[in-house]
């Protein structure tokens, strides 16, 4: 695994929420337009709800996934936020799973 991408919030930023959603879904489609994708997008906390039905940005995510980035979402936060039955892309992990990527990560960005 090389390139890593963590977004730890369905909001970009701190401060006002709505913009931090619209720029949360600038920035992915931005991504999954770009010819280069990461190895793997780790979702923790609320951005699990960014692969869930009703997802605002689900498009973006099930792209980024079908273009071969790994999308994974924390377990503890799925169940945490009632989301189990809900998640559409990617896949639910544990934190076993996220911290060895994060170890054997050569780059790692966090949004």
């Amino acid at each position: 695994m090389r390139e890593l991408i963590i977004i730890n919030s369905e909001f970009m930023g701190k401060g006002n929420e709505e913009l931090g959603k619209t720029l949360t879904g600038v920035f992915l489609r931005k991504l999954w337009a770009q010819e280069k994708k990461p190895d793997a997008i780790i979702l923790y906390n609320s951005a699990v709800k960014l692969i869930a039905e009703g997802s605002e940005v689900l498009d973006a995510m099930d792209g980024l996934y079908s273009s071969g980035a790994d999308i994974l979402a924390c377990g503890t936060c799925v169940d945490f936020y009632n989301l189990k039955n809900s998640i559409k892309t990617g896949r639910v992990s544990n934190m076993e799973e996220i911290c060895s990527l994060l170890m054997q990560a050569e780059k790692v960005i966090t949004i």
